[in-house]
């Protein structure tokens, strides 16, 4: 590989990134409050859809005259899908107490079915007018330099630095405030946390909500920035790496940041690499998978707490049995 190819790659790994980036800070977010949400992938495709639809319309009523307006509406539409998604997951696992891997299967399988759906509506209206509008997105800082550097970090849309800005401030509220402390209290034990005043049920809706909007950000990141306003369908292994992600991290949202990166490196290698065969890049593709599977297990073996799921993931909380 080549001085030229290696920047290449590197910076196409960064943009990448993002998506999982936003799908994992979301996740962490969840099952820090308790939750599996294996709705993941189905979030990240519909806010993707509803944010490029919101930008359809955008561009088509008022052309690219309000590039402020193209990036923040569809962005405000995509967390609010994104939002509305968690609700209903907390509606049926907090309020109705259903199983949450069931949930969160059927909630993968209907938004990745809804966005398809929407999509190609859409495409059938000349969708790819959004790619017009995707430029809105792209080189943040409009620095035009073959600098290596330059190439790197300062070349990538506003919301490659915004993934970075939410993956830290979510650690910090994570780790450093009352409320990011009782949100874990009530992932480890909500019958205590219940017991000293913390309304779990708030807690829950509101760390699931939160969640899956910044998850539905990954998705529409990687559809009008990565993909460059084109749809792929490839958003429900994106979503699916993204909750792999979140054990890699060892659910440290800061540690998302260069996993995401490896993660990303990982995705795009077998492009790199010349001669590669079709079955080859499919092992090349299995790689982080492959590597989330290695640190599980030897955290597993380790057994340090700091490195543990939430004590309480994936079970219903009943006051009656507390």
């Amino acid at each position: 590989m080549t001085g030229a190819m290696l920047v290449q790659f590197i910076k196409s790994a960064m943009r990448l990134s993002a998506t999982f980036l936003y799908g994992s800070t979301g996740e962490t977010i969840i099952e820090k409050g308790g939750h599996l949400n294996l709705g993941i992938p189905g979030v990240m495709s519909v806010g993707a859809a509803c944010g490029c639809i919101a930008e359809y319309y955008l561009v088509k009523s008022m052309g690219l005259s309000a590039p402020a307006l193209l990036v923040l509406i569809p962005l405000l539409v995509t967390i609010f899908a994104g939002a509305l998604m968690g609700l209903l997951y907390s509606f049926l696992t907090v309020t109705l107490r259903a199983n949450q891997n069931v949930v969160g299967l059927a909630m993968t399988t209907f938004g990745v079915g809804l966005a398809g759906y929407l999509i190609t509506k859409m495409q059938a209206q000349n969708f790819v007018i959004i790619t017009r509008a995707s430029r809105f997105f792209l080189n943040m800082f409009q620095v035009q330099s073959e600098n290596w550097f330059v190439q790197i970090f300062l070349s990538h849309g506003v919301l490659v630095y915004l993934a970075i800005i939410v993956a830290i401030v979510a650690q910090i509220i994570l780790s450093k405030t009352r409320v990011g402390l009782n949100l874990r209290a009530v992932g480890e034990n909500p019958a205590t946390a219940d017991a000293v005043g913390i309304n779990v049920t708030k807690y829950k809706y509101v760390s699931t909500c939160t969640g899956c909007a910044i998850s539905a950000i990954g998705g529409f990141f990687c559809i009008i920035d990565y993909m460059g306003g084109n749809w792929e369908y490839i958003l429900e292994g994106f979503g699916w790496l993204s909750i792999a992600l979140v054990i890699f991290s060892m659910w440290r949202p800061v540690l998302s940041i260069p996993g995401s990166f490896i993660f990303g490196g990982l995705y795009i290698l077998a492009n790199y690499i010349e001669g590669t065969t079709f079955a080859q890049m499919e092992i090349i593709n299995m790689l982080p998978y492959i590597v989330t599977v290695l640190v599980l297990i030897i955290t597993s073996i380790f057994g340090k707490k700091s490195v543990q799921p939430p004590a309480a993931l994936g079970t219903s909380y009943f006051r009656e049995e507390r």
